[in-house]
């Protein structure tokens, strides 16, 4: 069976993963409690669709975190895999379970410039730790990263569209002056997640270069579904040994933000010595940039 189709409880369960995780879901609790909900600023996402409903008809928002994100931790689980499947929804059921039992006597702040600022960073601090530990909190990057493949439009064209819609629900929920904050909360977050995973492209260009190299292949290849351009090279030249030398294959695939972390700890796996590098990728055309599956 596929790699991607296993569920590996051992990178689930890893200490880093973990401690991103958790971190990760803290900082969006405070960000959410002690800044955004008690002052109606809205994220984008199926954060932002929670914080709206849960203003407008008083539903309890731990419920509504899960509900919505269910659908999209199923096609995460069909079109990524079944470990990040476990990861996101491990991540959402804490995330919710941390926002039924922590509350803030009040605000932290009533300054707007503050919450959209400090509250922003939080929830975009929460989001880019909580995907560097395998996992989401928020299903729109899955369904951005789906549509992209199926109709063509980008991760920001889908992004954008889905919260003009909520940040108009906002201004006619809670006034304009709230939605306009609202975006300004939603662009720090986003800048913030930037960082925190290095980099908001759509897709990684991870390179590898391996004594271990038909291996390589094979797993990014058979395991992952993911094509690959092999480039020969040599490996060696080490300070102190520099007359040492080996012939190798230097393997280059395309690959996204959310399946980067698991492919990488399964070359690791194979070669412990394996050297990675990563690229950003502005854009991607033609070529085998996704295994499809057949319906």
């Amino acid at each position: 069976m596929p790699l991607h189709q296993k569920i590996h409880w051992k990178s689930i369960f890893s200490i880093p993963g973990i401690t991103y995780t958790v971190l990760g879901v803290l900082s969006a609790v405070v960000a959410l409690r002690g800044f955004m909900i008690p002052n109606h600023f809205l994220d984008g996402g199926v954060t932002g669709i929670s914080i709206l409903a849960h203003g407008i008809f008083h539903v309890n928002i731990s419920l509504l975190l899960i509900v919505l994100n269910i659908p999209f931790v199923y096609i995460g689980y069909k079109k990524i895999g079944k470990t990040f499947a476990v990861q996101a929804m491990i991540a959402i059921l804490m995330l919710s379970l941390l926002m039924h039992f922590i509350h803030f006597n009040e605000a932290v702040t009533e300054d707007k410039i503050l919450i959209a600022i400090f509250g922003g960073f939080l929830i975009g601090l929460g989001i880019g730790l909580v995907i560097k530990g395998g996992g989401v909190i928020d299903g729109l990057e899955v369904i951005a990263d789906y549509t992209n493949k199926k109709y063509g439009f980008t991760t920001s064209e889908i992004i954008l569209f889905v919260n003009t819609f909520i940040f108009l629900g906002a201004a006619f929920s809670f006034g304009i002056e709230a939605a306009m904050y609202s975006i300004l909360t939603y662009f720090t977050a986003a800048r913030t997640a930037d960082y925190v995973v290095d980099g908001f492209e759509e897709y990684t260009a991870l390179t590898v270069i391996s004594k271990e190299y038909e291996m390589v292949k094979s797993i990014i290849v058979n395991d992952f579904g993911k094509a690959i351009s092999v480039y020969k090279g040599e490996r060696g030249y080490l300070p102190g040994s520099f007359d040492i030398k080996y012939d190798c294959d230097i393997v280059m695939t395309i690959v996204t933000r959310l399946e980067i972390h698991r492919i990488k700890e399964a070359i690791s796996e194979a070669d412990p010595a394996a050297f990675f590098y990563v690229q950003s990728i502005k854009e991607v055309t033609g070529g085998i940039i996704k295994k499809s599956r057949k319906h």
